[in-house]
């Protein structure tokens, strides 16, 4: 991750991350699965920031063809997939704790974006 100015905070636009990758910004990028649905979320040394829409939304997505595509245009090349699954069952009493994002990322499928 190279140091910048820029210093998003836990939400980011596609704009914004244009201009910040133009000027020396290099997250970690997390495409993370929950149930089908997938949201972005970039690791960097000030925290985490989830793209959003103007409205500061979070942005989702039906698959990973577009996500790929959009990032991709930005040069972007690559990024980590995560899921966000249940942990346990509690119906049957098998305990689990929520993975923390750093397990998320150790344990998630590299994917390309261009």
């Amino acid at each position: 991750m190279a140091t910048t100015d820029f210093s998003p905070g836990d939400r980011i636009t596609y704009k914004q991350l244009s201009h910040a990758l133009a000027h020396g910004f290099s997250p970690i990028v997390e495409v993370e699965s929950q149930d089908g649905i997938y949201t972005v979320r970039f690791h960097h040394a000030s925290g985490v920031s989830t793209l959003t829409d103007k409205a500061g939304h979070t942005c989702t997505y039906s698959g990973t063809g577009e996500i790929r595509e959009r990032l991709g245009e930005l040069g972007l090349t690559h990024g980590v997939l995560t899921w966000d699954d249940q942990c346990g069952d509690e119906m049957i009493g098998v305990p689990g704790h929520a993975m923390t994002p750093e397990e998320r990322l150790t344990h998630g499928t590299r994917i390309a974006f261009r």
